[in-house]
């Protein structure tokens, strides 16, 4: 699939990447893989062919937790248009966007059932999802315009959402979906440039450090049920990505804004000898917890040393639950970005892990906002 890669809100470039639907057979064996191929131009001169673009939030979706699809309609609205007096309505949505997409088939069952008209206006179409598309929420989790659709909803287990968006939404806002057509991996970036500033909130949780560089960490996890911004992005302002490690052996856990278990876990499993984040990120890819409501959940010592040798041990002897394999994770680390698609069950798929510092951000701006963005709100369009 040819994916934009935007650079600016100006001027972007169109490279090409592998991007299957993210499931793999053995965890939704009706699916399987499947590759879309597409062409998606913006650049002026060239030849350029609308379209709607679909995107699944969801961590049944694997790797990334996301399924990305292309659509061949010029606007939201002609999509439900050219679906409504379909006569299957499960079966169309799936071939329309790769797979089940939770509630998405009611609107179209409804109108079957209703013999509802087809929308000639989005304000109309506005009306009938209000009053037909099933989801776990209320009206505002439907946000239609005349160039995207987002909903948020839950299948009872997992928080969901759902994007159409159209070619022109993407092309002025990729400081907000940049991310959200990003393949695996996330490009890397050398350089000396760090003057990057988050344009969403962010926690600091720990005091500033004496560098010029500072470190981002973004964890896509879920609790309970909850999974669609419930962890803030979190920075270490004055500490680059390659001086994590030193500085989480030496930090104090109370000392700035709470800190997640996942950070607590990754602070424990960094070893007295770990000069970089890439050996104690491979202990946490071992650590028997992770799983939705599964155990053991960090309890750990503030002093550095008694949380590691307790953590240590706990990989040691811990049991993994719901078919989870470390073996299926993907790690990748270089000097600026450190990067965990970590699987944590057959039921759940993957949680994904970011740690970037403002060089790499300031390479790459559009998709360090979107990816905190992606991390701070469901809706990657909300102000």
């Amino acid at each position: 699939m040819r994916i934009i890669n935007w650079q600016s809100a100006a001027s972007a470039s169109v490279f090409e990447s592998s991007l299957t639907s993210a499931t793999t057979p053995n965890e939704h064996p009706d699916r399987g893989r499947k590759v879309v191929p597409a062409v998606h131009i913006c650049v002026t001169g060239l030849q350029y062919r609308h379209a709607v673009h679909f995107v699944y939030r969801s961590h049944y979706e694997g790797q990334l937790s996301k399924r990305v699809w292309r659509l061949p309609d010029e606007t939201v609205l002609n999509w439900f248009r050219r679906g409504w007096d379909c006569d299957d309505p499960e079966s169309w949505v799936e071939n329309e966007v790769g797979g089940d997409v939770y509630g998405l088939d009611s609107i179209f069952e409804a109108a079957r059932k209703h013999g509802l008209s087809r929308p000639a206006t989005t304000s109309e179409l506005r009306e009938l999802l209000h009053e037909h598309l099933y989801v776990e929420g209320d009206e505002d989790f439907i946000r239609l315009d005349d160039h995207s659709l987002r909903v948020r909803t839950d299948d009872d287990e997992v928080e969901l959402a759902y994007f159409f968006l159209d070619d022109e939404v993407v092309a002025t806002a990729p400081d907000r979906l940049a991310y959200l057509f990003q393949s695996w991996p996330l490009p890397g970036a050398g350089g000396e440039v760090t003057s990057f500033v988050a344009e969403v909130p962010v926690a600091v949780v720990t005091p500033a450090g004496t560098g010029d560089a500072s470190t981002y960490a973004v964890f896509l996890t879920f609790y309970d049920g909850a999974s669609l911004a419930c962890s803030q992005p979190l920075v270490f302002p004055g500490v680059g990505l390659w001086e994590l490690a030193g500085h989480l052996r030496t930090a104090d856990p109370d000392s700035g804004a709470a800190w997640p278990p996942e950070l607590l876990v990754l602070r424990a499993l960094v070893a007295p000898e770990d000069d970089a984040v890439g050996p104690a990120l491979e202990r946490c890819n071992r650590w028997p917890g992770f799983n939705l409501n599964a155990d053991p959940w960090p309890n750990l010592p503030n002093e550095h040393g008694p949380a590691h040798h307790e953590a240590m041990a706990l990989i040691a002897s811990g049991r993994y639950v719901d078919g989870r394999r470390p073996d299926a994770s993907r790690i990748e680390v270089d000097d600026h970005l450190a990067q965990v698609a970590m699987h944590c069950g057959q039921s759940f798929g993957y949680q994904q892990w970011f740690l970037f510092d403002t060089v790499w951000a300031a390479a790459h701006p559009d998709l360090a906002q979107s990816l905190l963005r992606y991390s701070n709100h469901w809706d990657p369009l909300e102000d």
